[in-house]
């Protein structure tokens, strides 16, 4: 039996197409069983005894444009062990709904409202699920940084009564992937992790930084004494220009024409060159 009892959250930015799941348990590589996400569609989280079909099959009902809650009876409804099941649903318009079987492990149960749905099993109480709902709603910045904000207070209210070992964060959002090719804008994961949270929040600011634009708040202009500063950091990287050194670290994304840098950028190379 696969038994990922944990606390997730599954959530939508509208007005971003952005679709996602943030989840934590104790139990190894949680984000190959929970999360199950399509740019444009919506999410799903499949959890306590998880049926895993209910990712494929919910995601192909919300393309036929049943709303969450509608998703959630037809799954269980056709399931013999519903009462062993448990399962979060938004949709790219943010309905959402959640569902916990009678005979899921106390702690159990979730919270569902507009572009959210958080839900957990073998929890320290419901204070966790609580915690999830109230700081997705409260926290500003884009649904990545929510989600994991999420997971955060999930954990500091208690958790998963088990203790910690993985996480995961997937998001969708249509052309979102690598080169626009897929809806795969982030999918991070950590498999064994005595705080795979933390570790799960390091790697998605990596992601940040590898695959997102810069925000323009955070371009600066290269005036004269920036520009030294760089060309010296350039000189001690091995590097012949600043793009050069850009498309040798894989940050392509963030390579500019117009005399200037962001924040992120400078910062990674500033740390590089000081190794």
């Amino acid at each position: 039996m696969l038994h990922p009892s944990t606390f997730s959250i599954v959530a939508c930015d509208p007005d971003k197409s952005e679709v996602g799941v943030a989840v934590q348990s104790k139990f190894l590589s949680v984000g190959a069983a929970v999360p199950w996400v399509i740019g444009g569609v919506g999410a799903i989280a499949t959890q306590a005894w998880a049926n895993t079909t209910y990712g494929p099959r919910g995601l192909a009902l919300l393309q036929e444009a049943k709303a969450p809650d509608e998703v959630a009876k037809i799954l269980t409804d056709s399931d013999e062990h519903r009462d062993e099941r448990q399962l979060g649903v938004v949709d790219a318009l943010g309905r959402s709904a959640t569902y916990t079987g009678g005979h899921c492990m106390d702690w159990a149960g979730g919270i569902a409202g507009p572009n959210f749905a958080a839900q957990g099993n073998i929890l320290t109480g419901p204070g966790v699920v609580d915690a999830l709902a109230q700081t997705f709603k409260s926290t500003g910045g884009c649904l990545a940084d929510r989600l994991v904000a999420a997971l955060r207070a999930g954990q500091a209210a208690g958790g998963d009564r088990r203790g910690k070992q993985s996480a995961a964060l997937c998001i969708a959002k249509p052309g979102g992937g690598y080169g626009g090719f897929n809806d795969r804008y982030v999918d991070v994961r950590v498999d064994d992790h005595p705080d795979p949270i933390e570790e799960l929040a390091r790697i998605l600011d990596l992601h940040k930084l590898y695959f997102f634009k810069a925000d323009p708040s955070d371009v600066l202009h290269i005036d004269d004494s920036l520009r030294r500063e760089i060309a010296a950091l350039i000189a001690r990287a091995g590097a012949k220009s600043l793009v050069e050194f850009m498309h040798r670290e894989n940050l392509e994304d963030r390579v500019r024409d117009d005399d200037s840098i962001d924040k992120q950028t400078l910062g990674y190379l500033r740390a590089f060159g000081n190794k």
